[in-house]
C-alpha cells in the first residue's frame, strides 16, 4: 500500500508544477470562473470621502490583472515579490535606474546583447560606471570590484549566446562581502531549472517574452526580489512612476503562457540535449556549446546549480567558419530564422551578423532555440542544411598588415581598438599630427569616451610627442536590437 500524501497548505504549499498549471488555483469570486478575467479599466472608484479602500486607484500601479502573474512568478522563484514590466529591457533597466550617480556595476562580457549595448549607451550619462568582465572568472570579478563604490554585480546564466555558466553562490558572496547586490538575468534558465535567490541573488530578472510566456506573442518583463528593501522600493517606483508597465491583456496572456511552463521547458531541455549529443562529434561542427555536455567548461557548476535539465538553448560553431554558418542558417526548413528564444517553435540565428562588428560572439556561431517539435525532425533539418552549405568554405584571408611595431598606430590597432570593440563600440584613428591624435568613435558612447585618458597614455607610450587626444563621437548606423 502506498504511503498517504499529506495535503499541502493552499497555494503556497503545492509544488511549482501545480501552482503554474492552475495559475495559483485562484477562482474569480464574482463569477466563479476558473480562468481569471481581464481588467482593462485604467481607473477605479474612490469612496465618498475620497479614499481608496479597495486598495486600487490607477491602473499603472494597481491593475488587478497583474496580481496573479506577479504572485505566481514570485512563488516560482522563491522571492518576496515580483513586478511586471512592459518588456525585459524595461525590467532590466529599472534595476540600473534604481542605482545612483557614482555607483559602480560589474557586468558580464558575454550577455544579452541589447542590454549590453544599452549599458554602453545610456547609464554612463547618468553617472554610472560599468566594467565588463568574464563572469566565470571569479578572480577577474574580484579584481573589478571597488569596495564602497560597487553597488551591483549583474550576472546572466547561462549567458546568451555561448551559454557560459557562472557560479551564483560565489558571486553572491563577492557582492555581499562589499555591501553590493547580485542581480541575475535568468531568462534562458527559467525558474523551472534555476532559482537564483536560492543561491544568494538579491534580484532575478526575466524577459518574460521568452520562456515564461513561451508563445512568441507577448512582450513582457519581470523582476523578483529576495526581500523588499530600499532598492526594491526604488525599482517599484520606477515601474509605477516611469510608466514601464504591462498592459492588462499582455498580463493575462503571460499568465496563460505560464500554465504550461514546466511541460514546455522540460520538453525543450530533453530535445536540446538530444541535439547537442548528436552534433557533439560531428565533422562539420567544431564545437557544441551546451551546459549539459560533460566537456562544457561550466558543466560541474551547471549540475549543482540547474535542476531537471540544462535548458533549451544551445549554439553550434561551424567548422567551415562564418560562410558555412550563414549558409546553414539560410537552408533550414523546420527551424525559423528569427530573433528571440523560448517559444514553442524552434529558432536559428547567426548572432554575429545581428550584433555587428563590436560583438564578442564568434562569427562561426549559430544560436538555436529548441522548441516543441520532434527532435528527430530538428536534427534532420540541421543535417540537410549542413549538406546544402557543404560547398561553402571559409577562405582563410591573410591578416591585415599592421603598422610598424612600436608606433602609435600599432598601439592603436593592437590595444585600443580591440578594447573599444570588446566594450560594444568602435573607434577609428583619423590622423596623428603636431602631437595631436584625432580619433572618431561610433556605436556605444560608453565603449570609448570613459577611456579617453587611458587612450592618450597608451599612445604616449609609443610616441612621447603626443600630448592631446581629440575624441569625437560620430552618429552611426544603430546596431539592430537582439533578442
Amino acid at each position: 500500500m502506498n504511503d498517504p500524501i499529506d495535503k499541502p497548505e493552499p497555494e503556497g504549499g503545492f509544488k511549482p508544477e501545480t501552482l503554474a498549471a492552475q495559475g495559483l488555483g485562484r477562482i474569480d469570486e464574482t463569477t466563479r470562473a476558473v480562468v481569471p478575467p481581464i481588467h482593462p479599466s485604467t481607473t477605479f472608484l474612490r469612496d465618498p470621502d475620497g479614499a481608496y479602500r479597495s486598495g486600487r486607484g490607477y491602473s499603472r500601479a494597481d491593475n488587478p490583472t497583474y496580481d496573479t502573474p506577479e504572485d505566481l512568478i514570485a512563488k516560482l522563484e522563491g522571492g518576496a515579490k515580483a513586478l511586471l514590466f512592459s518588456s525585459g529591457m524595461a525590467a532590466a533597466g529599472a534595476i540600473f535606474q534604481a542605482l545612483l550617480p557614482g555607483d559602480h556595476v560589474v557586468a558580464p562580457r558575454i550577455m544579452y546583447w541589447a542590454l549590453r549595448k544599452w549599458l554602453g549607451d545610456f547609464p554612463i550619462t547618468w553617472g554610472l560606471e560599468i566594467d565588463f568582465v568574464d563572469m566565470c572568472d571569479l578572480d577577474a570579478v574580484r579584481r573589478a570590484l571597488r569596495p564602497g563604490q560597487t553597488r551591483l554585480i549583474w550576472a546572466e546564466t547561462p549567458a546568451n549566446p555561448t551559454w557560459d555558466v557562472c557560479d551564483l553562490s560565489a558571486l553572491a558572496d563577492l557582492a555581499h562581502g562589499i555591501g553590493a547586490r547580485l542581480a541575475v538575468d535568468s531568462t534562458s534558465a527559467s525558474p523551472v531549472i534555476t532559482r537564483p535567490i536560492e543561491h544568494g541573488a538579491d534580484y532575478v530578472m526575466h524577459s518574460a517574452s521568452k520562456y515564461l510566456n513561451g508563445h512568441s506573442d507577448v512582450l513582457a518583463g519581470a523582476v523578483v526580489c529576495a526581500r523588499r528593501d530600499a532598492m526594491w522600493q526604488r525599482i517599484r517606483a520606477w515601474q509605477r512612476d516611469g510608466g514601464a508597465v504591462l498592459g492588462p491583456f499582455e498580463a493575462w496572456l503571460l499568465l496563460r503562457g505560464m500554465r504550461t511552463l514546466h511541460v514546455r521547458v522540460e520538453r525543450a531541455c530533453k530535445s536540446a540535449m538530444r541535439i547537442a549529443e548528436h552534433f557533439a562529434q560531428h565533422q562539420k561542427i567544431s564545437a557544441v556549446l551546451y551546459p549539459g555536455l560533460p566537456n562544457h567548461p561550466g558543466h560541474a557548476i551547471a549540475r549543482r546549480q540547474m535542476r531537471g535539465g540544462f535548458g533549451g538553448m544551445l549554439s553550434l560553431r561551424l567548422a567551415g567558419g562564418e560562410a558555412a554558418a550563414v549558409a546553414t542558417a539560410a537552408n533550414v526548413s523546420v527551424f525559423k530564422r528569427a530573433t528571440s528564444l523560448g517559444g514553442v517553435e524552434s529558432l536559428i540565428e547567426h548572432r554575429a551578423s545581428i550584433e555587428g562588428p563590436a560583438t564578442p560572439v564568434p562569427n562561426d556561431l549559430l544560436r538555436l532555440s529548441v522548441g516543441l517539435e520532434d527532435p528527430d525532425d530538428l536534427i534532420w533539418d540541421i543535417e540537410q542544411a549542413l549538406r546544402a552549405a557543404d560547398n561553402i568554405r571559409s577562405e582563410a584571408l591573410p591578416p591585415p598588415a599592421l603598422p610598424p611595431a612600436g608606433s602609435a598606430a600599432h598601439a592603436f590597432e593592437t590595444a585600443i581598438r580591440p578594447l573599444v570593440l570588446s566594450r560594444g563600440g568602435d573607434i577609428d584613428l583619423v590622423d596623428i599630427r603636431d602631437g595631436i591624435a584625432e580619433l572618431r568613435a561610433h556605436g556605444s558612447p560608453g565603449a570609448a569616451l570613459p577611456l579617453e585618458s587611458w587612450i592618450l597614455a597608451t599612445l604616449k607610450l609609443a610616441d612621447s610627442s603626443l600630448h592631446t587626444v581629440n575624441l569625437r563621437l560620430l552618429p552611426g548606423a544603430d546596431i539592430p536590437d537582439a533578442g
